[in-house]
């Protein structure tokens, strides 16, 4: 953690526990939302990006529910519930990976293209604004539970908005320019970016992304 990783008094922590509970369900309920919408409109347009960011928003969703279990029960002050939730977070970066890795260089040889997909570029563009308050937020938070594993899925909350951004600079690449290979090659950009992120996170190293 960074020099703002302080302790702090109980009742304090009560209070942020109940807080980055309230902000992982909230997100949830999001990635939940995003995950459908991005599959789906990936399918319909033959978007290896917008599949593999539909599926990664679902992983991100399952990390928001290992942060809910970690703060729940007898796990609230359990120094291995916490180790063991951090890790579990990292792999949910790792899931991703392999299949997007594959499909995205199958499309880059065969040359199959994606087509325009206005459902994905405006699913985008509300993410872009929108998971960079959860981030920041757990972020926060996690720093001042001093709780890797918070933090390191508020990073994977960043990290969200930062692939929103990039889907949508490969979206209205192809959609404005023709360029079809912008999609898988963001797609790669993706699975390198979460592949880097999950190995920060499973060593504890997970407050840098801004």
């Amino acid at each position: 953690m960074d020099d703002t990783s302080i302790a702090v008094g109980h009742d304090e922590r009560a209070v942020l526990i109940g807080r980055v509970k309230l902000i992982s369900w909230l997100s949830l309920v999001w990635m939940s939302a995003e995950g459908v919408i991005g599959t789906t409109a990936g399918i319909m347009a033959n978007s290896i990006a917008l599949i593999g960011y539909g599926v990664d928003s679902t992983i991100t969703g399952i990390a928001s529910v290992i942060i809910i279990w970690r703060f729940s029960g007898d796990r609230v002050d359990s120094d291995h519930a916490e180790a063991r939730a951090r890790k579990i977070v990292a792999i949910t970066f790792f899931l991703l990976a392999p299949y997007i890795i594959v499909a995205a260089i199958h499309h880059l040889i065969t040359g199959s293209e994606a087509q325009v997909s206005w459902l994905g570029i405006g699913l985008a563009i509300v993410s872009v604004m929108l998971m960079p308050l959860f981030g920041h937020a757990k972020k926060r938070i996690g720093n001042r539970l001093q709780s890797h594993a918070t933090a390191g899925e508020g990073t994977q909350n960043i990290l969200c908005a930062y692939l929103s951004l990039a889907i949508l600079i490969g979206l209205a690449a192809n959609a404005v320019l023709g360029l079809w290979w912008a999609d898988p090659l963001v797609a790669l950009i993706v699975a390198t970016v979460a592949v880097q992120t999950g190995a920060r996170t499973w060593q504890g190293q997970t407050c840098e992304v801004a």
